[in-house]
């Protein structure tokens, strides 16, 4: 997930094991059609609040299969996750994470809200026959240009044949120039929001060039 501006200097969220001492910190997600507690913590992203793009992606509801494996990619302490997973209760969610905390806050936070369909993993636990009906992601923009490119297009390379995807990103980090090389790549995401200087950007099959 991206940082607003207060964590844009911590780099533990980007780490396999953040070392910075723990220090959590319980929030009330309220949604106009679910609500949720989550436990946040230091060196993860977001501590203490639901960030501003994560915010503009669940409150935009965007397209997400009812059923399948469904993917949270950079899940934090799991708020997408969670989102899914209760508005898609016959579905299976993937929240994966390369941070070790991040991933423990996200099974915390599933089990607290009684929900038995999140599954967690680091990147490369996710067996390589799942394919994803719906990806949603606030990706991690500061792990650099290359790192990001690589990551969507393992990820987005996923997707089953008619999947959805919609990631949110900050515009000032390089959200139109993100989708200007989603769209050199032959996946022709569309602007479907924005807010507040975020950009939620949006990939169904039969998208056209006819987008944003």
């Amino acid at each position: 997930m991206e940082a607003d501006a207060d964590d844009r200097v911590d780099p533990h969220y980007f780490a396999d094991d953040p070392v910075v001492a723990s220090d959590p910190v319980d929030i009330d997600v309220v949604l106009p059609d679910i609500s949720f507690n989550l436990r946040t913590d230091r060196g993860v992203f977001a501590r203490g609040r639901l960030d501003t793009g994560t915010s503009l992606l669940l409150r935009s509801r965007p397209p997400l299969a009812p059923d399948g494996d469904l993917l949270d990619l950079g899940s934090g302490a799991g708020a997408i996750a969670i989102a899914m997973a209760m508005r898609a209760p016959r579905a299976t969610v993937w929240a994966v994470d390369v941070n070790a905390r991040a991933r423990s806050l996200t099974a915390e936070n599933a089990e607290r809200n009684r929900l038995s369909n999140i599954r967690v993993s680091p990147p490369d636990e996710v067996p390589d026959g799942v394919r994803f009906a719906t990806i949603w992601s606030n990706p991690p923009i500061r792990v650099g240009k290359a790192a990001l490119h690589q990551m969507l297009t393992d990820w987005l390379g996923r997707l089953e044949p008619h999947g959805t995807a919609t990631i949110v990103v900050q515009r000032n980090l390089g959200a139109d120039s993100l989708q200007r090389w989603l769209r050199s790549q032959g996946l022709p995401f569309r602007r479907i929001g924005s807010k507040a200087g975020f950009r939620l950007l949006g990939f169904e099959p039969d998208t056209t060039a006819k987008g944003h």
